[in-house]
């Protein structure tokens, strides 16, 4: 046992992944669907990152957080879903329009139902 004023330690590679592992099992008892889950480190550092970029946190503040060195490499972990697509999309339309959904006209709408 180490000293109380000494230095916090960093854990190694696999006492961290012992440490999610036995944690995702002790979740299973209450969620028991995330045994067909594989929980990794890597799969929490995603989560969390895409939970701060759903919150609309700053990219580079994610990078920051997460220890990396440029924005670029966050790229990794920050694929982008639906949800941000859509989030893009509402904010891309212009103010006060309301999107329309396209109607062809009616040459081609009688071509199609001539098939």
């Amino acid at each position: 046992m180490r000293p109380l004023n000494d230095p916090p330690s960093h854990l190694s590679a696999d006492a961290l992944q012992r440490l999610v592992s036995r944690n995702a099992e002790i979740a299973c008892l209450s969620c028991p669907s995330l045994k067909k889950k594989s929980v990794t480190p890597h799969t929490l550092r995603h989560t969390a990152a895409m939970s701060l970029m759903h919150h609309g946190v700053d990219l580079t503040v994610i990078a920051l957080w997460l220890g990396h060195e440029s924005s670029e490499t966050t790229q990794i972990y920050l694929h982008a879903d639906m949800q941000l697509k859509e989030h893009a999309l509402a904010h891309a339309t212009a103010s006060g329009v309301a999107p329309t959904r396209y109607k062809p006209p009616d040459p081609l709408l009688a071509f199609l139902e001539a098939l």
